[in-house]
């Protein structure tokens, strides 16, 4: 977790906190909080609050351990961080189906409580993304495949699609899965619960091989 460090300067102190949490200084994040310049140079000191990956994997495992613990469900809790900075949460529980909701919509509440929890804790936005028993990459699979045919047909007809509202996360899946397909290109549209990727024609667009 988040630790309050002291040095004589920060990178004294960035490299003592490195050495306690076994990780690469390139891996930590800081909050100064406090800088006493000394007299003459001298009893000089920098103080902050330092945390890793780590840390931040650490609790988010904590928070859904107590929460599971809470309502009496067993789980199983696997927290990986991708090249993009996602951390990817896989869950399996005894109770699956509830806690993935109707159309996905309680997962996606856990997902938006799990990200305000962290982003709180560590005061810098962190992105989340929570998978129950695979359900999230078995989604994104046919909405892709669904993306995919109305691309095919914004190619063809050159007139623009725009498709249901959908999660920040989906969005990001058929944007990344579209964005090697030649003619075509995605923006997002609306606000809130509202927004939307649309399929729009763009025949400047090409992909190098």
């Amino acid at each position: 977790m988040k630790k309050m460090y002291t040095g004589k300067t920060l990178e004294e102190l960035l490299a003592s906190a490195a050495a306690d949490k076994q990780c690469r200084v390139e891996e930590l994040q800081y909050e100064v909080k406090e800088e006493k310049s000394g007299f003459l140079g001298l009893g000089k000191e920098i103080s902050a609050e330092v945390y890793s990956e780590a840390d931040v994997a650490d609790f988010m495992h904590a928070y859904l351990k107590t929460y599971f613990d809470g309502i009496e469900m067993e789980s199983y809790i696997e927290i990986t961080k991708d090249k993009e900075n996602y951390y990817h949460i896989d869950l399996d529980t005894q109770n699956n189906a509830i806690l993935i909701g109707r159309n996905g919509q309680t997962l996606q509440a856990l997902n938006l409580l799990l990200r305000a929890a962290t982003s709180g804790e560590f005061k810098k936005r962190i992105k989340v993304l929570v998978d129950i028993n695979g359900y999230k990459e078995d989604k994104y699979r046919r909405i892709c495949s669904i993306a995919h045919r109305a691309a095919k047909s914004v190619q063809r007809t050159k007139v623009d699609v725009v498709m249901d509202p959908m999660p920040a996360d989906e969005r990001k899946a058929i944007h990344n899965y579209l964005a090697n397909m030649p003619g075509v290109s995605t923006i997002s549209e609306g606000e809130g619960r509202e927004r939307r990727l649309k399929i729009v024609y763009n025949p400047g667009k090409e992909v190098d091989e």
